[in-house]
């Protein structure tokens, strides 16, 4: 697969991941707030439930979009900046 194969690759996946309002509102979270574990996103977001936020931060984590870093027992979320400026720079404005 070519170069540019994977970065359209690459964009469905994060396009995918952001077009669903709850991920959005993760993502922006996160460019924001740096730093969260799990039960602060959950915290933030008051309304999801947590087997629904895990698969939000999976589908996340798995475009690319935000990386994870297991700290302990917990698990911190933030923004993949190079990621996001070239798929979604809206989120770091």
């Amino acid at each position: 697969m070519g170069e540019n194969q994977e970065a359209i690759g690459q964009a469905v996946k994060v396009y995918k991941a952001l077009g669903e309002p709850t991920r959005l509102k993760i993502a922006l979270l996160l460019a924001k707030e740096s730093n969260l574990c799990f039960t602060a996103v959950g915290e933030r977001l008051e309304s999801v439930a947590g087997s629904t936020l895990s698969h939000h931060l999976k589908q996340l984590t798995d475009s690319g979009l935000i990386d994870s870093r297991k700290n302990g027992s917990f698990i911190h979320y933030n923004v993949n900046r190079e990621v996001a400026e070239k798929f979604a720079p809206f989120l770091l404005a």
